[in-house]
Formats: C-alpha cells, structure tokens, sequence
C-alpha cells in the first residue's frame, strides 16, 4: 500500500511537472513562436535594375533601421508596406514592382529591427516605434503628404500599420490576412495554451473601431496560417468606409500570384476611388 502510494505519488509529480514545461515552453519561447526574421537579404533592388534609395530609420529609442525607398515616375501615391513575420525587406520587392506598376507608386520598405540589418531584436511596442520611424522619414524627411501616403500592411505588419493609422494621418489603410490579436492566434494555433499567458497582444479587434480613414482587407480563402475568420470577423468590426476583398484559392503567401488581375484591380479601384484629399485629423 505505502509503495502504490509512493508510485502514484511520483507519477502525479512528474505529470505536474510536464504540465508546467507544457506551459511555460511556450511563454520563454513567445517571440521565437511570432517573429522569424531573416538577416541575409535573397535580392537586391540593384540587382532587379530598381532606381532606390538606401535609407536609415532612428526609433524613437535609438534603433537604427534599414530601408529602402523606391520612387515611381509620375507617381500618384506612396505606399509605407509592413512586413509579414518573416523573411526581410528584399523578400517584398517583387510585390514592389506590382504596386510601382499597377499603382504608380513610390514605396518604401523598412525592417523591423532584427530583421535584414536592422538592430535589435523585434517585440510588439519595437515594431510600432519601427512603422513611427518609417512614417516620419517619409512625411518629414522626404516630405511626403499624408494625403498621399496609404499604409500597407501584411500579417503581422497589418497589426503595425493599423496602430500607426490610428495615431498618424494617412489617406488609407489596406490590411492583408489581418488577425483579430495574437491570444486569438494562440488559440488555433495552441489551443491547449492559456489565453491569459500570451504577453505579446497585437489587439486588432479591439483597435479597428477607432480607425478613421478608408479600409480594404484582402484574405485568402484557404488561408492556413491566419483564419480566414479572424480577417472577416476584424473588418465587420470596422467602421465604414470599407471594403473586403476575399481571394479565391489564395493561401497565406500567394495572394497576389494566386489573385492574379483581381487582386491588382481591387487594390487599383480602391486606390482609385479614394476621396479627394482633404484635410487630415
């Protein structure tokens, strides 16, 4: 008897045990599970013939960031794209060259830090403080209206851009496979987790009624890192006016392959049928 007690006694232990690595992995790994920068650049606007501009961004706490801001003949519009979770900045060029094509757009691009050869290392207050840099160099330095400036935001740089939008003027905001918030994510993602261990919040849901200036979500319907719910449920929860855009057969990566000329249209007609510039709050 004293040695069954002894047993289960030791068997409850070491199932305590696991029970609390299973939880904190998870919370020591946060940042690891959401930013997957990559440091070496895959291709160079150089190396694509891209007329560019090398750029260097100070934060607000003293980070230096890379950019890199590439202008359009006869431009209508510039673009400030946020990044996705991973890769860098030379992973978006090829979406640069759409965006300078079909949107006659001067864009710039920048990297969180510890991405590409930014400094530091990414959390959820750097990469707002990172979109804040990138916005002020381009109104301030570069001098660029913010009745002309529409925030792009991918993944998680829709989260950056959404926050930056409420706190700077621009003319628009377009969010691509935006998310409601990382416990959300943490939800489908590790649906054993508790909800009220994930530190990192990214609360689109509960930022989006606030925004004041036009919106377009583009989702892609098979979606399989951010549900395609979470896109749709954050857009109904915006305020007009607004406009979604869901792409059929499109993933996570692929939207804009995948949504071929539909995708390019929307985003032109929606670029296209923005109100005249007036005065920004």
């Amino acid at each position: 008897m004293i040695k069954s007690l002894k047993g289960l006694r030791q068997v409850l232990r070491m199932g305590l045990l696991a029970a609390v690595l299973l939880l904190a992995l998870p919370v020591i790994f946060e940042k690891n599970l959401i930013y997957h920068p990559t440091r070496e650049h895959e291709v160079s606007a150089r190396a694509l013939g891209l007329p560019h501009e090398s750029v260097t961004l100070t934060a607000e706490d003293g980070v230096r960031l890379d950019a890199l801001f590439l202008p359009t003949k006869g431009s209508r519009v510039t673009v400030l794209l946020a990044n996705g979770n991973a890769g860098n900045l030379s992973h978006r060029l090829d979406r640069t060259l759409f965006l300078q094509s079909r949107l006659g757009a001067d864009v710039l691009l920048f990297d969180y830090r510890g991405y590409g050869k930014s400094e530091g290392s990414p959390d959820e207050e750097g990469t707002y403080r990172d979109a804040r840099a990138a916005y002020r160099w381009l109104t301030e330095t570069r001098g660029v209206s913010p009745e002309r400036l529409v925030l792009f935001g991918e993944s998680l740089g829709s989260a950056v851009v959404l926050d930056l939008a409420l706190s700077r003027p621009c003319r628009a905001l377009v969010l691509e496979a935006p998310f409601t918030s990382v416990p959300d994510m943490a939800a489908v993602v590790l649906p054993f987790f508790p909800r009220a261990f994930v530190r990192t919040r990214y609360d689109n849901l509960a930022k989006i009624g606030r925004l004041r200036v036009p919106l377009l979500v583009l989702h892609g319907d098979r979606d399989e890192v951010v549900p395609f719910a979470q896109g749709r449920r954050l857009f109904e929860a915006a305020p007009e006016p607004k406009r979604f855009f869901a792409i059929p057969g499109a993933s996570h990566n692929d939207t804009y392959f995948v949504g071929g000329e539909a995708y390019w249209r929307t985003l032109a007609g929606f670029v296209d049928g923005l109100p005249s510039p007036g005065h920004l709050e």
